[in-house]
């Protein structure tokens, strides 16, 4: 538990009130009981203080906390950023028992640090590094000859394949997978699919194949501070490494083709796809269920909206939108003009007519 003035203090915000009212977790206000910090950060959301219990609330700069029945306040400027400081103070994490567990299966090779948590079969392999203060969930893979950097949180599940070098403060989801070979094959002779892409559409005269693999002999390459989502999928590089850079977050379910090269502090959300090749600036978002076609180059601080697909490069600081990707602004127009096409059809109908008569 936390009093309200180590909450104010933590976040470098101004308190009122009896600041040694103690919080034991954060609650929605209609939902808040007496020991709950309601998150009432704008008037919509205060008006449903009413409803519950709080006795101490995240406000806004100037709100009349008084008024509102509180016993406290801690004023706020930027409400989603003192959201991320309270529940970082608040994480109750997942009860995961310190040290190692009998069950896990660590390779005498390994090199585990300090204060290190490893939960139950867990299995750690040859010349594996695990850095200081991690913290490995149960059920993990980490391969051989892995590095993890210190301080490490990976939940249950997580499996890591060989040779993968991880920077510091890395955290995985339940399910993440790092390091699976590459979907990378070839056909003998030239393919339909060589073709397509030459021709944009003419397979040409091309005779049925079976597909021949290439194997992946690079690995993947992390940065620190880096997160990567539940069921998240990043191959290998097919000779060199796919590489991701500091900072960057990766939602669930985001697949990461080989040799993709993503910059700092990217945000890819929910459901994006890399295909391999694709080469990622610093500062980059790709919203909900974008895809990036194979060999695209994509500059720093572009933002594309969900469900882009992104064909072709990208220069800097663009913001994109639609399939194929267009400027934001260019698919509004675009789309405001598609809504029209009936009414436009009507009237070319009704002077077509005008014109036969």
């Amino acid at each position: 538990m936390f009093t309200v003035r180590e909450i104010a203090n933590a976040l470098g915000a101004e308190a009122a009130g009896n600041l040694d009212l103690r919080i034991a977790r954060a609650a929605e206000p209609q939902e808040a009981t007496a020991d709950a910090l309601a998150m009432a950060m704008s008037p919509k959301y205060a008006e449903a203080l009413k409803d519950g219990a709080a006795r101490v609330a995240l406000v806004w700069e100037g709100a009349d906390w008084q008024a509102m029945g509180l016993e406290a306040a801690v004023f706020v400027t930027r409400p989603r950023l003192a959201m991320s400081g309270v529940t970082r103070m608040l994480d109750l994490g997942q009860r995961e028992t310190a040290g190692i567990h009998a069950s896990a299966v660590i390779d005498p090779s390994a090199k585990i640090g300090a204060n290190v948590t490893i939960g139950p079969l867990t299995v750690v392999g040859p010349d594996a590094v695990i850095g200081d203060g991690a913290l490995i969930g149960a059920h993990c893979f980490i391969g051989a000859d892995v590095t993890i950097g210190k301080d490490a949180n990976l939940r249950e599940m997580v499996s890591i394949g060989a040779r993968v070098s991880i920077g510091d403060r890395f955290r995985a989801q339940p399910g993440a997978r790092i390091a699976a070979d590459g979907f990378s094959y070839v056909t003998p002779e030239t393919s339909g699919v060589e073709n397509a892409r030459k021709t944009l559409g003419d397979q040409g005269d091309t005779k049925a194949q079976s597909w021949v693999r290439i194997h992946s002999l690079g690995s993947v390459r992390i940065g620190d501070d880096v997160e990567v989502g539940a069921n998240c999928t990043i191959d290998n590089g097919t000779i060199r490494d796919t590489v991701i850079g500091n900072g960057t977050k990766l939602d669930n379910q985001v697949h990461v083709g080989h040799n993709c090269r993503i910059g700092n502090d990217c945000l890819l959300c929910g459901q994006t796809g890399l295909s391999g090749s694709v080469d990622i600036g610093d500062n980059v978002v790709l919203g909900g269920q974008c895809g990036v076609a194979d060999n695209v180059f994509i500059g720093d601080r572009v933002i594309a909206g969900g469900g882009t697909k992104i064909l072709s490069n990208v220069p800097a600081g663009r913001v994109m939108m639609g399939y194929p990707a267009v400027k934001m602004d260019t698919h509004t127009d675009m789309y405001k003009v598609q809504r029209r096409l009936p009414r436009l059809m009507r009237d070319i109908e009704a002077l077509k007519k005008a014109v036969f008569k």
